[in-house]
């Protein structure tokens, strides 16, 4: 049951949400794009796992000031690191921020421009609104349930695929490799496959306007999918869970396939081969 009043996600909310995005990146995250020093690079739960500087202090930045604008529980990924229990807080049902203030942080470290900054609340298990910013482009996706999704701040409708006999797909390869034969291989079978960008957001913004025709993962953390998959949804594709069901960000749950509804199951039954 969603607990928020009614008219909590306003356009005066998004706007603000957008802006505290923009000035946390422009305060911790651009200054570091390119110039980190090792010292403002570590590893969190494996080799491949990074966190930098810019991560804790972006998210720092933000937790202060979504609470400033909606005094919830904020879940960031790298509060999470620290206290793993404070994951839970998406499940309950409860409202929450959930925050991944660089999105991509092994893109980021390299220098590449495929990073971003994702938002998401959730109220009732069920992700409310969403914004995601590309820091290096300028541009920003967001969406509410039930409104619409939005690119640059125009109402924004995913394009339907234009060759449905030839799919260009992004799907989850090995964590840290470049290639993982076996999975793209059945996802060949449907058409043009390559490995994901490894920073969510920047994968559903693919699929959203169209770059790709649908974008598959494995992991499916809340703060980086409950942001994503409310966008596309709301952008007219369907972000499910590869048996059909609704993904909830707090289920704990793996797998999430996000395409036009016209061909979804065609792709979730090519993977599944």
């Amino acid at each position: 049951m969603v607990t928020l009043p009614q008219n909590t996600i306003t356009a005066d909310l998004s706007l603000a949400v957008i802006a505290a995005m923009t000035r946390a990146a422009d305060a911790e995250i651009m200054p570091r794009w390119r110039s980190l020093a090792a010292a403002e690079i570590r590893t969190k739960s494996h080799e491949w796992d990074l966190v930098t500087d810019a991560d804790v202090e972006a998210e720092r930045l933000l937790t202060v000031a979504l609470r400033d604008l909606l005094d919830v529980t904020v879940v960031g990924e790298e509060a999470t690191a620290a206290n793993p229990s404070l994951l839970d807080e998406v499940g309950t049902g409860e409202p929450c921020w959930v925050v991944d203030p660089v999105d991509g942080t092994r893109n980021f470290v390299e220098g590449k421009e495929t990073f971003a900054c994702m938002v998401a609340l959730i109220d009732g298990g069920r992700t409310q609104a969403a914004w995601i910013t590309y820091p290096t482009t300028g541009s920003e996706l967001h969406a509410a349930r039930g409104v619409g999704a939005f690119l640059d701040g125009a109402p924004h409708r995913a394009p339907e695929p234009p060759a449905p006999d030839a799919l260009r797909g992004a799907v989850a390869t090995t964590v840290g490799a470049t290639t993982d034969d076996y999975v793209l291989a059945r996802a060949g079978t449907l058409g043009p496959a390559v490995p994901i960008r490894f920073c969510a957001g920047w994968d559903y913004l693919d699929v959203v306007i169209g770059e790709t025709d649908y974008v598959s993962f494995t992991r499916t953390l809340p703060w980086d999918h409950a942001p994503g998959a409310l966008i596309a949804s709301e952008a007219g594709l369907l972000a499910a869970r590869f048996d059909g069901s609704e993904y909830l960000p707090g289920d704990g749950r793996s797998g999430i396939l996000t395409a036009h509804p016209s061909v979804w199951q065609r792709v979730s039954d090519g993977l599944a081969r």
